[in-house]
């Protein structure tokens, strides 16, 4: 982030002394006479500018450094705020892929730091009967929640009611009144989720965990 500062014009007082004429210089005089911007003076006035500056840098990265300070505390105390998280479920693999397992592992991390409850939902366009491995899926779910320090949570199932899952998802984030739905976007490119319909269906924010 960068910062423009600008220094406020400083008037300069005008001489009230009458002017007087100064005498041309002889060839030889000026040919003798030191030039009027010499060394000498540079030297003694770079170190002024050179303090100043450092002063001015100095400034801009105590500044900088403040606000990066509020940012990362308005983040924090937004989490603070999440008390019951939605951990939705479209994976339809027994064991459960690899971004499924990074959804879970992040909300479980989220609920222990913030002390919030989570929420299950294992959304399927197909029946219960017609799914064999049901079971084995919801086995590793409750494993890996315990692994992240969660033996105790909600488990909702939305199986074969023939409606989107998005429209599921937010319907159990609205019925429920959560803070907050943890989301992989595997679940987005697999087509299980569609995206465009996030904003319309579910009333709270929501984190996209990329892959």
């Amino acid at each position: 982030m960068a910062f423009a500062h600008f220094l406020p014009p400083i008037p300069l007082e005008t001489s009230t002394h009458p002017k007087t004429s100064i005498p041309a210089l002889s060839s030889s005089d000026r040919l003798f006479s030191p030039p009027f911007s010499s060394p000498f003076l540079r030297s003694r006035a770079s170190p002024q500018v050179s303090i100043f500056n450092g002063l001015r840098r100095m400034g801009l990265m105590a500044k900088a450094q403040s606000q990066e300070a509020d940012v990362s505390s308005a983040s924090a105390d937004a989490f603070t705020g999440f008390k019951h998280l939605l951990l939705p479920i479209t994976d339809r693999k027994p064991f459960l892929s690899e971004g499924t397992r990074q959804a879970i592992g992040t909300t479980a991390s989220l609920a222990k730091k913030y002390g919030a409850d989570i929420t299950v939902v294992v959304i399927d366009e197909r029946p219960k009967d017609s799914l064999p491995e049901h079971e084995n899926q919801l086995s590793s779910i409750r494993w890996h929640l315990s692994e992240g320090g969660f033996q105790e949570f909600k488990l909702l199932e939305k199986l074969g009611d023939g409606t989107k899952p998005t429209a599921i998802i937010g319907e159990v984030a609205d019925d429920l009144n959560l803070d907050l739905v943890v989301i992989s976007m595997e679940a987005i490119h697999s087509k299980h989720v569609d995206a465009n319909l996030l904003a319309e269906f579910i009333p709270c924010p929501v984190i996209l965990l990329p892959l």
